[in-house]
């Protein structure tokens, strides 16, 4: 089937002609702009002040009850800190992760906080577990306090700094939800990580953490004996320990952290999604024993279904890009997330129900477009239209443009006549307009847009061949405009899947 059915709710068409115009936002310049404080605080455990970046996401206003999860960078500072944020930026643009809190944390003797041992060649090191303790016990706790977390943190390392990852993953594995470790230094004191991994991995059982490990391919790779701990995760990881790791080719120690701090984000963040999990039709009246169809277009890996109104479990029936529905039911659609609070789910009720009655043609209704009535005045929500005089009338012919209208904001539009249906069968009408607005047929009220649907709403019903009561609410405030309504019949839905705005001489109104 083509992904066409609904491009209207997902991309937002602009309609050329006919009911419906909308209006597309102009290119704007780009700024970037991080909210990036120096702050700091005294360790007792390192007997030492330590300094730390943080940068919350630009939209967070102080005072506002948004939480955020929390990215822990080592070896903080411009180097590491400001690739990754432009990456995660990228990343929340693009809808693969939420807005991020980003903690740099600044370096002081990286050789000693990092590495878990002593070595003779290496004068101060082995400070890892102190280290490991000042994140633990004082600086997250501090984030937490000081900035709006919500207490789901992820570390990432390079290096030495991948080393302590891994370390921080096999020691402490509850106090961060997530794990990056770029090229991680694994060769250290004669592989002692990979050494202690059996003996500390089924610690991990249970905890629903990810790990994203990668380093270079080659021998310069293979040097940092992630190969090596690669092989013992295969053989003995833990349930509850979600995990993956890629070598890259033609990378260097420094440049592979791009691709791994990429390919990390978005595999912790595998599932993840801001917007509502989106089907069609979404709502609709159906017949008992008379089958339809749905249709689901974003990527269907990890999402499921139930149709007898429980939650939808790994285990349930996995969606597809189409399904087809016996009559009758409550579909629940789930997305997995690897971060549990961002799988989302939608529920779609299909009504037992009969053909929506058809009416007779009113007797001075003729086809060309439904007639339009156009009020101004600012209003919080619909107003009572009956109440209103209007500033102008027409019809929805061709040349009808809500963009062409006096006013571009804080007006309001009354629509009706009668639509004409050729076919009997299954109607599927799609409806994206600004919040508040409404769209009835038959006299009966079957979507209102709110701000929780941003790709609009679709609704399904039978109807017999005859003619239909139609009427539609519109209210715009401030903003781009947004107007856009079409169908599916009955023929279109098993041939080209395509929906269309309906057309004009299926439009009936008295002018």
């Amino acid at each position: 089937m083509k992904n066409k059915l609904f491009t209207f709710l997902i991309l937002s068409i602009i309609m050329t002609g006919g009911l419906f115009n909308t209006v597309a936002a102009q290119d704007t310049v780009i700024r970037k702009f991080y909210k990036g404080r120096l702050d700091s605080l005294n360790s007792n455990i390192l007997k030492q002040e330590r300094l730390i970046q943080v940068f919350t996401p630009p939209n967070y206003k102080p005072g506002s009850t948004n939480k955020y999860d929390v990215l822990y960078v080592l070896d903080g500072g411009n180097w590491n800190t400001g690739l990754i944020a432009d990456i995660q930026r990228f990343l929340e643009g693009e809808d693969y992760m939420p807005p991020t809190i980003i903690v740099s944390v600044l370096g002081i003797d990286r050789n000693k906080d990092l590495t878990p041992t002593h070595m003779e060649d290496w004068k101060t090191s082995g400070g890892a577990d102190k280290f490991l303790g000042f994140i633990k016990n004082e600086l997250i706790p501090y984030i937490n306090k000081t900035y709006p977390s919500n207490g789901d943190n992820t570390l990432w390392g390079h290096s030495l700094g991948g080393l302590f990852v891994m370390y921080a993953l096999l020691n402490e594995p509850k106090v961060f939800k997530s794990y990056i470790a770029v090229d991680p230094s694994l060769w250290w004191d004669k592989m002692y990580l990979p050494k202690i991994a059996a003996d500390k991995l089924p610690g991990l059982a249970g905890l629903n953490i990810t790990l994203f490990m990668g380093g270079r391919e080659g021998e310069a790779g293979r040097s940092m004996k992630i190969d090596t701990m690669d092989t013992i995760l295969k053989k003995i990881a833990p349930a509850g320990l979600t995990w993956k790791t890629i070598n890259y080719p033609d990378e260097s120690h420094s440049s592979v952290r791009f691709k791994i701090t990429y390919d990390g984000l978005r595999f912790l963040y595998s599932g993840y999604t801001g917007k509502d999990i989106v089907f069609h039709p979404m709502n609709g009246i159906v017949l008992k024993n008379k089958p339809f169809k749905l249709w689901y277009f974003n990527d269907p890996s990890k999402v499921y279904y139930t149709t007898d109104g429980t939650e939808p479990v790994p285990t349930s029936a996995k969606i597809e890009r189409e399904i087809t529905l016996p009559g009758p039911t409550t579909l629940t659609v789930k997305r997995f997330a690897n971060r549990a609070r961002y799988s989302r789910s939608t529920i779609g009720d299909f009504k037992a129900g009969t053909d929506l009655p058809a009416v007779k043609k009113e007797k001075n209704a003729k086809p060309g477009g439904f007639s339009y009535a156009y009020y101004e005045g600012e209003w919080s929500g619909l107003p009572v239209f009956k109440k209103l005089k209007p500033v102008q009338t027409g019809i929805t012919s061709k040349d009808f443009d809500i963009n062409k209208l006096p006013r571009q904001n804080n007006f309001a539009l009354l629509i009706n006549g009668q639509m004409e249906a050729k076919e009997d069968g299954y109607y599927i009408f799609g409806f994206d307009a600004d919040a508040g607005s409404r769209l009835y047929l038959g006299n009966q009220l079957l979507m209102t847009t709110d701000s929780l649907h941003d790709n609009g709403k679709s609704y399904i019903l039978p109807l017999k061949k005859g003619f239909y009561p139609f009427k539609l609410e519109y209210l715009h405030k401030t903003g781009d405009r947004k107007l856009e309504l079409v169908y599916l019949t009955p023929t279109l839905t098993s041939t080209t899947k395509e929906p269309v705005t309906i057309p004009l001489d299926l439009q009936y109104s008295d002018h």
